[in-house]
């Protein structure tokens, strides 16, 4: 097996916080997984309990296909073991490994809050092993409920499109996405920067749809606003009625 490429992080997780990346990798990734032979995900750095892990493959098996395989891979040996009474084979097996996937060929990789801990010269590496054998990685940051989050999709080691999500009804401004930003944006949120002039024109779009009809009904409102502003906004009303927006890359 190959040796374990990375750092372990601090593992901190709850259960749901990942919610809004999967019900997103459903989204994204499931024409791939419907088409592909041996619909493998890894879950990259699951944490200190595997909860994240487990309900990935139940939200795929449900909402994609039942057979999808989920690997957790962890670099601390402990964490991997702690893990073995939640395995399910096939469906669900925790190992040792990193950025190297341990020398899996998946479909689809998760790795979340996985980054923030690197330096900023060092993601891009990161996402280059990550996508070496072909793989889509949806890399992103949440805070500890899973309620702000953002995520980058990658392809062969180049980042494709920023998603911002949010729980709507605790949503209070968007100004709070600053701070759960991908490791590769986060440090670029200042003037001059694409992701600053992107995060301003959210605030101000969000600052100018106040409504008496809710939070929901406003973000509608202000995604609707910075598509009609000339921003490239992906998807539609099905994906924002959930807190999402999508925008491709370079930022």
């Amino acid at each position: 097996m190959p040796k374990p490429v990375g750092a372990i992080t601090r593992g901190t997780t709850n259960p749901n916080r990942l919610r809004r990346v999967d019900n997103f990798i459903a989204y994204r990734c499931g024409g791939l997984l419907k088409e592909a032979a041996k619909p493998l995900v890894v879950d990259l750095g699951y944490g200190a309990t595997p909860v994240t892990a487990v309900e990935l493959r139940g939200r795929l098996a449900g909402a994609v296909r039942a057979d999808v395989t989920v690997v957790g891979l962890e670099i601390d040996p402990v964490r991997v073991s702690d893990a073995q009474p939640f395995a399910d084979p096939p469906w669900l097996a925790f190992r040792r490994g990193g950025f190297e996937l341990a020398g899996l060929a998946p479909v689809v990789v998760r790795a979340f809050n996985v980054l923030r801990q690197y330096s900023e010269d060092e993601v891009a590496a990161a996402w280059r092993t990550m996508t070496a054998t072909g793989a889509l990685l949806v890399e992103g940051t949440c805070d500890e409920l899973g309620r702000i989050a953002t995520w980058t999709v990658v392809e062969e080691g180049v980042p494709r499109t920023l998603t911002l999500s949010a729980r709507l009804p605790v949503l209070e401004h968007p100004a709070v996405f600053a701070e759960r930003l991908p490791k590769a944006l986060i440090h670029h949120n200042v003037p001059g920067h694409p992701v600053h002039e992107l995060l301003r024109a959210l605030s101000r779009a969000w600052e100018t749809e106040a409504t008496p009809f809710g939070p929901r009904q406003r973000w509608l409102a202000t995604v609707r606003r910075m598509r009609a502003e000339g921003w490239p906004v992906l998807d539609g009303p099905a994906r924002w009625r959930l807190g999402e927006l999508t925008l491709p890359w370079p930022l």
